[in-house]
C-alpha cells in the first residue's frame, strides 16, 4: 500500500533518486550523500511533506539501498520507496505507476534539489490546478552565452531573453504524464517536460527559487552546505 501525507492533498510527488551522482566524485548514490550530516534526500523529502497539498510521495531508490531508504525516510514522512530503474525515466515510470488512486497532479522532483522551499511545490501544483497540462519552474538566464564550434572557436553570442534555466518540481496532470511515460520507455532525456513536449503538449513557466538549485559538483554541495548554514 502506498504512504500517505495529508488525506486531502490533491498531489503525488515522484522522487527519481536511482543515480550514481558520477560528477559529485566517488562515493555513495547521490541522493545519500551528506548535506550538513543528513543525506540529500532527507533534505528533500522533508522539504515535500511540509507542502500541505503533498498526498503521497513516491520515492525511486537505487535497488540495492531500497531498504536502508526506506529505514531513512520512516521517521521523516511517510513515504513509498521502490526500486529505480537504469536510467531516470525508467525511475520516473515506475514511480508513477505506484502512486494510487487520488492525486491527479504529480511532480516530479530531483532528489538533488534538496533545499527546494515548500513554497515553490505549491506554486507549481497550483498552475496545474489552475488548468494547465505541464508546468516548469525556471531562472532567467543571468550570464552571456556562447554558440562555440570546432576547436573552441565561438560562432556566435546566443540571445539570452528567451532563455531559461530549468528547476524541479516539475508539475503535471497525472494523464498528461502518464500518456508521455507510455510513450517513451528508454528514451534518455533527463528533463520530464521534454517528454511531454514531444507529445505537443505545452509546457507553461512559473518562477524558480534561487534556493532550488541542484548538487551536481562538489561545488554546489559546498555551496548547499553555506545556504543550509545561512537558514535555507
Amino acid at each position: 500500500m502506498t504512504a500517505q501525507l495529508n488525506p486531502r492533498g490533491d498531489v503525488a510527488v515522484l522522487v527519481p533518486a536511482a543515480g550514481a551522482g558520477v560528477r559529485l566524485g566517488p562515493g555513495r548514490p547521490k541522493a545519500l550523500r551528506l548535506l550538513a550530516g543528513e543525506p540529500l534526500l532527507v533534505h528533500a523529502v522533508r522539504r515535500l511533506a511540509a507542502a500541505a497539498s503533498v498526498h503521497t510521495i513516491v520515492v525511486a531508490a537505487p535497488p540495492a539501498e531500497v531498504e536502508a531508504v526506506r529505514a531513512l525516510l520512516a521517521p521523516v514522512a511517510p513515504v513509498t520507496v521502490l526500486p529505480g530503474g537504469a536510467e531516470r525515466q525508467a525511475s520516473v515510470a515506475a514511480a508513477l505507476a505506484a502512486v494510487p488512486a487520488g492525486p491527479e497532479i504529480v511532480l516530479v522532483h530531483d532528489a538533488a534539489r534538496a533545499l527546494t522551499p515548500p513554497e515553490l511545490v505549491e506554486s507549481v501544483a497550483a498552475a496545474v490546478r489552475a488548468g494547465h497540462d505541464a508546468v516548469i519552474p525556471v531562472l532567467p538566464v543571468v550570464d552571456t552565452v556562447k554558440e562555440v564550434g570546432a576547436g573552441e572557436v565561438v560562432l556566435g553570442t546566443v540571445d539570452r531573453t528567451a532563455l531559461r534555466v530549468v528547476q524541479t518540481p516539475q508539475g503535471f496532470r497525472r494523464a498528461v504524464l502518464t500518456a508521455a511515460h507510455s510513450a517513451a520507455a528508454g528514451d534518455p532525456l533527463t528533463d520530464d517536460a521534454g517528454l511531454v513536449e514531444k507529445q505537443g503538449v505545452p509546457v507553461v513557466c512559473v518562477p524558480g527559487s534561487e534556493y532550488a538549485l541542484k548538487v551536481t559538483r562538489p561545488f554546489d554541495l559546498a555551496l548547499a552546505e553555506h545556504l543550509l548554514a545561512a537558514g535555507a
